[in-house]
């Protein structure tokens, strides 16, 4: 099962990392290259433990919805969610946010197993895994660049 972990220091207090990474809004503009949107569960607003959202998103070309559910909460330090249905045949995403001297260090750390038992584990090796590496830091970035330039200020 392979694991991506990913940390991202941002200017920001750890209260607003922490609520925009479970902003349903600011996730849709984060991920923009995949023309992601909400087709059902909570669509808009801050993501709260037990809330589902499925998400479609073009990925490798090909449209896929994927159902995920927030597990765990911890306010304002860490949330978790988990994948109930799609691509994935599971996946574990572990959101961690450290105060630290000047801003916050964000973690994720993301484990998932591919479908199709060894032609997943081939897939992984070949592409998806540096495909999802790319995609979490992409994301990021995007965070950071909203937190620092206080975009998150002027959302609707």
């Amino acid at each position: 099962m392979p694991t991506i972990k990913h940390k991202q220091f941002i200017k920001a207090p750890v209260e607003v990392c922490f609520d925009l990474a479970r902003n349903v809004d600011i996730h849709l503009e984060t991920t923009a290259k995949t023309n992601e949107k909400v087709v059902d569960g909570v669509t808009g607003g801050l993501l709260e433990e037990s809330d589902t959202v499925t998400w479609e998103a073009t990925h490798f070309g090909i449209k896929q919805r994927l159902t995920a559910k927030v597990t765990d909460m911890k306010k304002p330090n860490e949330f978790v969610d988990i994948i109930l249905k799609g691509a994935f045949s599971s996946f574990t995403h572990t959101h961690q946010f450290v105060k630290e001297t000047g801003g916050t260090l964000m973690i994720d750390t993301f484990e998932y197993k591919s479908p199709f038992g060894i032609l997943g584990v081939v897939a992984d090796k070949l592409f998806l895994e540096k495909y999802m590496k790319r995609f979490i830091d992409t994301r990021a970035k995007e965070l950071k660049r909203i937190a620092e330039n206080n975009e998150w200020l002027i959302q609707p």
